[in-house]
């Protein structure tokens, strides 16, 4: 009988998951690491990201075109753009309305509001790698005496 790998050790979940749950019956759901945190995507549009780091990577950041900024801004004003990635608005962690915001957020996602949501721009195709012989023909090692005797 064989033992499962898993037994024995607790997974860690994501202090934001809860947020995220609501989107996972969608067939169009994906969810991806990204730069330390999970990104949200829905029908292959990045939608939100979920930071459990250090502050400014603590909370929700919705992934939004600057021209969307004023609008969301009006109706979540605790919203604000990224220190980092100012492109997008960030919902802190630490604001008092973090949970109802998150939701409300969330659900606009998930019904698609035009507001949210960026095309992720495409990955850049990685060039083969070069070997070093390719590249560069070994030199012929200069002979050497060696002497083998001690000198008199």
């Amino acid at each position: 009988m064989k033992r499962s790998a898993d037994i024995g050790h607790a997974r860690v979940v994501h202090r934001h998951a809860w947020l995220w749950e609501p989107l996972e019956p969608d067939a169009g759901f994906v969810l991806r690491p990204m730069f330390g945190a999970q990104a949200a995507y829905l029908d292959g549009n990045l939608m939100l990201c979920f930071c459990a780091g250090e502050e400014p990577w603590r909370g929700l950041l919705i992934c939004t075109d600057r021209a969307h900024h004023a609008a969301l801004i009006s109706e979540f004003p605790e919203l604000r753009p990224h220190s980092v990635l100012p492109k997008w608005l960030y919902l802190p962690e630490s604001v008092d309305t973090f949970e109802r915001s998150g939701t409300l957020l969330v659900s606009l996602a998930r019904h698609r509001d035009p507001r949210i949501g960026v095309e992720p721009k495409p990955k850049k195709k990685r060039a083969p790698a070069k070997s070093a012989k390719a590249a560069k023909p070994a030199k012929p090692k200069p002979a050497t005496s060696r002497r083998t005797s001690r000198p008199r």
